[in-house]
């Protein structure tokens, strides 16, 4: 492995300007003079931008300028000593100290791993002071290397340069490399520390876009910080170096999470339930102790913010073993979910667009509306409407509605084979997914096609991606050569050899939906009322869901049973979070203060068919609150469809009365449904918790001791009892149950 940095790379006490982007340019400058960038300018250019979107500048008159480029050929660190400090926009003032990052856009893990290193050693104290106190730039090598592992202590190391390798940023930190999560939980099993004597925990996750520096500096940081704080801090980088994922163990034990991230969390659900904030990476360098401070505050407030995902309860693939590679069968789990969490706000929007379009326009409006908004304007409004429109106005706006409804509805399939690809592909495969999902509509392959038509473009565009490109070749390879080659592919297969027997398939599944009646209908309703509440909101509701989304436009007068499955999904979706709210309203004293809360929101919640509503209750007791929820959603599934009650409108629940065909049936089969659950969950929390007439006693006698976490709270990896679990762990009925 070549030096990343050299005596040419070292600038001692230079006067560089007083503009950040002056010395970005001369070091730029500086790295290119040695071969090691065909072009300072595009180097300047690429680490300005990152400078534009965050400043680099740290605590301790620090800065870090970085960019990863095609102009970079070869990792290099590029070092300045300021005379005078210069303003990169960290809060304590400017930076003399400047360590410009360049990296290769392909650049090895090894050589990302070892700059990953240098960002860590410069939250050390000892290591700045000995660079500031460098009398020449071998010096400043020597320090460098010694500080990456790249050379013997006892060749490079004095006295005074030791203690910035042996110094850990924190007492607790755990380092295996430089993606090894951060800090170690102090865990005591067998002494059954009350909450009040164990440690508070937090758990923190750290990423920006370039995944060099900012990324690790953050987390060793918040980790240092927790050591100050008497605090224990865990911390996952998600950087360019490679992630190792918290254990899930550690996760269910935390108090708290710190999201100090420029980019998306990787598989946030992880964290599902938990007390939560998430800012700018930057800010858990310049602030660390607030950031705990603040997530554990959210902790504690009744009503503060958790995060709303699918249960990380049931992750099957997950595994004590922080280095555990995804299972093929979590892998595609992530990949569908990834298609049908974009898919959604089209059908959420679309479809209530189109719902807004039959109040304005009638029922009749489809066969209108094409017609009306091609040939009409609000100045030149229509003569010929159905009878149930609201006047020539309400036709006309209908009929926008309508249209502009149905055409974000017509996206779904392309969308959901899109963004599947997506999740195998990254953002080469979008177009390949988009491409393959836009054929199986035309070959009426629809849903399923699109499934298949997605996972297909993905891989294939995943391994063309995989090739060892030519340098020249690897700037067209995303842009031109993998969406070309994978949509040919994959669209070539689903026209001449998937889209016909897919298409077939389809058919006779809508023939035999639109068969089902009576008992048949009954237990159709009874299974899809499960699975909307079996996972509220995770893979199996959104099965379930997709599912009837993807049969709405295929209902009609003639075929009302597409129709009726909406319906059927979204009664039972309301019922978990509706079922929650009436426990906590007639047995508040079995709840903590955070579930009664949560509870009094559930109410509006359930009522606009947001299932999610539930998760605070059945993150903090899995095993009363989902089977009393999916009882109750299951009885109102198959009452709706006993019922024959339709539903044009995918979303919206009661809001969205008037796409709703024999409503007084509907609420109905919603409000027996709830009162089910209602009553299975308070009988779970009232006899399982103590048995029989100790814990209704309890419940109803006001003087009775004040409930234990064990009585509100359980397992969320679904083993094991909540009274086993938790029964050395009393707390007040006011305590907040989901940080137990």
């Amino acid at each position: 492995m070549t030096s990343l940095i050299t005596t040419e790379l070292v600038t001692l006490d230079a006067d560089q300007g007083t503009e950040s982007s002056t010395v970005i340019r001369a070091l730029a400058a500086v790295v290119a003079e040695q071969g090691r960038a065909t072009s300072a300018e595009d180097l300047a250019q690429a680490a300005i931008a990152r400078e534009e979107k965050t400043p680099t500048g740290v605590p301790g008159g620090i800065a870090i300028p970085h960019a990863r480029t095609e102009a970079v050929t070869e990792p290099s660190l590029a070092m300045a000593r300021l005379n005078p400090p210069v303003d990169f926009g960290a809060k304590d003032g400017p930076a003399d100290l400047v360590f410009m990052i360049a990296a290769p856009d392909g650049a090895g893990k090894d050589h990302l791993k070892l700059l990953s290193k240098l960002a860590r050693s410069l939250v050390k104290k000892d290591f700045v002071a000995s660079l500031r106190a460098a009398g020449d730039p071998q010096e400043v090598v020597d320090l460098v290397e010694t500080a990456l592992g790249l050379r013997e202590s006892a060749e490079a190391q004095t006295p005074a340069e030791a203690a910035p390798t042996e110094t850990s940023a924190a007492p607790s930190a755990a380092r295996a490399g430089a993606d090894t999560p951060t800090g170690t939980p102090t865990d005591t099993p067998d002494e059954d520390p009350t909450a009040s004597e164990r440690p508070r925990r937090v758990v923190a996750v750290t990423a920006c876009p370039t995944g060099i520096a900012h990324t690790y500096m953050a987390a060793d940081a918040l980790v240092q910080a927790g050591s100050d704080l008497g605090i224990d801090v865990v911390a996952e980088t998600q950087g360019s170096s490679g992630t190792t994922p918290i254990d899930q163990s550690v996760i269910e034990a935390a108090d708290a999470v710190v999201f100090a991230v420029d980019v998306d969390v990787r598989d946030k659900a992880r964290f599902a339930g938990k007390p939560y904030v998430q800012v700018p990476v930057k800010a858990g360098i310049d602030d660390p102790q607030g950031l705990i401070h603040s997530a554990l505050a959210e902790a504690d407030a009744p009503n503060g913010r958790r995060i709303a995902a699918a249960h990380a309860a049931d992750e099957e693939d997950t595994s004590s073993s922080a280095g555990s590679r995804e299972s093929v069968g979590a892998h595609l789990k992530r990949v569908l979910l990834t298609g049908v969490s974009y898919m959604i706000p089209f059908v959420a929007a679309g479809g209530l667009l189109m719902a807004l379009g039959f109040l304005l326009g009638g029922f009749d409006i489809p066969d209108y509306a094409e017609d009306i908004v091609l040939g009409n304007s609000l100045w030149n409004l229509p003569t010929e409407y159905g009878d149930l429109a609201l006047g020539p106005v309400g036709a006309y706006l209908g009929a926008v509605a309508f249209q502009i409804g149905n055409l974000s509805m017509s996206f779904l399939v392309a969308v959901l084979a899109g963004y599947i690809a997506y999740g195998i592909a990254d953002r080469p495969g979008i177009a390949p997914g988009f491409t393959v999902g836009a054929v199986a509509v035309l070959m009426g392959a629809g849903f399923i096609g699109g499934i298949i038509g997605g996972l297909l473009a993905g891989y294939v565009a995943h391994w063309i991606g995989s090739f060892a490109a030519p340098r020249w070749l690897r700037g067209l390879m995303p842009v031109v050569i993998i969406p070309l080659v994978a949509s040919l592919v994959s669209s070539g297969l689903m026209f001449m050899v998937l889209g016909g027997p897919i298409s077939a398939l389809t058919t006779g599944l809508d023939a035999w939906l639109s068969s089902m009646t009576g008992t048949a209908a009954v237990i159709l309703g009874l299974i899809l009322g499960a699975m909307m509440a079996v996972d509220l909101g995770g893979p199996v509701n959104k099965v379930a869901y997709s599912f009837a989304v993807a049969g709405l436009a295929a209902g009609s007068v003639e075929n009302p049973v597409p129709w009726e499955i909406m319906a059927t999904v979204m009664a039972a979706g309301m019922v978990p979070p509706l079922a929650m709210a009436l426990a906590t309203a007639l047995r508040p004293r079995i709840f903590s203060q955070a579930e009664k809360e949560n509870g009094k929101a559930a109410w509006l919640l359930g009522a606009a068919f947001i299932s999610e509503g539930a998760i605070p209750f059945a993150a903090s007791d899995p095993l009363r609150v989902i089977p009393a929820s999916v009882v109750g959603a299951g009885v109102t599934g198959g009452m709706t469809m006993a019922f024959s009650v339709t539903s044009q409108a995918p979303h919206g629940g009661v809001f969205v009365f008037f796409a709703i065909d024999s409503f007084l049936l509907f609420l109905l089969s919603v409000v027996v449904g709830t009162i089910i659950s209602a009553a299975v969950v308070l009988a779970l929390k009232i006899f399982v918790r103590k048995g029989g007439a100790a814990g209704l006693a309890e419940a109803a006698d006001p003087s009775a001791v004040p409930t234990t976490a064990a009585a509100s709270t359980g397992s969320t990896t679904g083993s094991g009892s909540a009274d086993e679990a938790k029964a050395a762990e009393p707390v007040s009925s006011t305590a907040d149950a989901s940080r137990v």
